[in-house]
């Protein structure tokens, strides 16, 4: 059976006859207690997700000291967040948290039966209690992180670059829990995407005119987007997208977005991927929750096979003429939504089209053209040019020194505002 991979609950524990309390206060932040029963269960959370408890006295109360130590810094993030007045959790977003959660995790078990027995073996009485417990865990985990983006974006706190030293520490107190360093490649690549012909881009335009009349008139978008959305990531859900913020969608399906008010059907906006129709259903400050539907133009053979002479033309003039400047052809046919660098890119991530290629090909230079999705209504072709091979092996400094800095930067960054906000608080800690 698949541990559950959730923390325990905090439950504090009384005796029946006498009704004291067997927990104890490790520790008070402002008025708010930690208790130690907090602590045990956060050990045994990372011991279900393989982390190793130490056996021995010391070495357990160092842990405890530790994950204490998070708790208290959780806890000062919850208490001035809930004292700014701009930062908003609302009850539905909690609830869509804890929907999602229960759904990830259900989904590892077989059987109701097996789920349920592994919710008792957590110390819960009943599903229902750990979506509770769930829910005040969800709502004070996003009042933290409201907090620390909203200080980054009113520019108050602020990465803090790591010396040479702190570096060289993170990693010798982190290299044993690092993977073996994957086969890897590092690329360019132009991918070209065949473009609708006006005729079809006419007709899905019609047909998401249509559909826009309908919604407008009461029919269900989730029902709708069921049935005739394109996109299938989304569809399913009936168009759902959850929450985001700018910087996630193509812009022109933001611009749209951002500017619509709750329960308002969008006209059909036009992105590269084809017309979109957008809901949105709730919004906060720099944030809002939305579905859509995605209607795209079909693509004829000749349009495909335009792509492909275009793709072969890009090849040649990469593989026989020296003038030829890969920025500058990239620029007139690569598809602006794909990536055209990629550094160290493990082979295991790549599509199974480029893995076919390079797993017999181990040189640098210039591939043939790759068709992704060949066979399929929207094919695409690769123009990929290898640049570095990089073999399998153990992972070193240099290897990942790069994401450390970033990592230890943001980490510095957020310990700096914490230390403010515990000199302004009372914390009193009885470990």
């Amino acid at each position: 059976m698949k541990p559950l991979l959730l923390p325990l609950t905090a439950i504090l524990v009384t005796t029946v006859a006498a009704q004291q309390p067997l927990d104890r206060i490790v520790a008070v932040v402002g008025t708010r207690p930690i208790l130690a029963s907090q602590i045990e269960e956060e050990m045994v959370q990372a011991q279900a997700q393989g982390q190793t408890i130490p056996t021995d006295s010391v070495g357990r109360r160092t842990m405890r000291r530790q994950v204490l130590d998070r708790l208290i810094e959780l806890e000062l993030l919850v208490q001035q967040a809930q004292r700014d007045t701009s930062i908003k959790v609302t009850d539905q977003e909690v609830l869509d948290q804890v929907e999602q959660t229960y759904q990830n995790v259900r989904k590892q078990f077989s059987s109701e039966t097996d789920f349920r027995d592994q919710i008792r073996q957590a110390r819960f009485g009943s599903v229902e209690e750990w979506r509770r417990w769930l829910a005040d865990e969800q709502r004070r985990e996003l009042y933290a992180q409201r907090l620390i983006e909203a200080q980054r974006q009113k520019g108050k706190l602020r990465p803090i670059p790591p010396t040479d030293a702190q570096m060289r520490e993170f990693w010798e107190q982190n290299k044993a829990q690092q993977p073996r360093r994957p086969a890897a490649a590092s690329f360019r690549q132009i991918v070209i995407r065949p473009v609708p012909d006006s005729t079809s881009r006419a007709k899905a335009l019609a047909r998401a005119e249509s559909l826009v009349v309908q919604l407008r008139h009461g029919a269900d978008f989730a029902a709708t987007a069921k049935r005739f959305s394109s996109d299938s990531a989304s569809a399913s859900q009936g168009g759902e997208l959850g929450w985001f913020r700018r910087g996630v969608m193509v812009k022109e399906f933001e611009d749209i977005a951002f500017r619509i008010r709750p329960g308002e059907i969008s006209d059909p906006v036009e992105t590269p991927f084809g017309f979109h129709i957008i809901k949105v259903e709730r919004n906060q400050p720099a944030e809002i929750l939305a579905r859509h539907i995605l209607i795209m133009p079909d693509l004829s053979a000749d349009q495909i096979a335009i792509a492909r002479r275009s793709a072969d033309s890009v090849h040649d003039a990469l593989a026989h003429s020296p003038a030829a400047s890969f920025d500058t052809l990239a620029r007139r046919y690569a598809d602006p939504q794909e990536p055209k660098l990629a550094e160290d890119a493990p082979l295991t991530g790549l599509p199974t089209e480029y893995q076919s290629l390079l797993a017999g090909d181990t040189t640098v230079g210039l591939k043939p053209v790759i068709s992704l999705g060949a066979g399929t209504p929207r094919p695409k072709f690769v123009v990929l040019e290898i640049t570095a091979r990089h073999p399998e092996g153990d992972l070193t400094f240099d290897d990942v020194k790069l994401r450390i800095r970033q990592s230890l930067s943001d980490q510095l960054g957020i310990k700096h505002y914490i230390d403010q906000l515990k000199r302004q608080t009372y914390v009193d800690i009885r470990l």
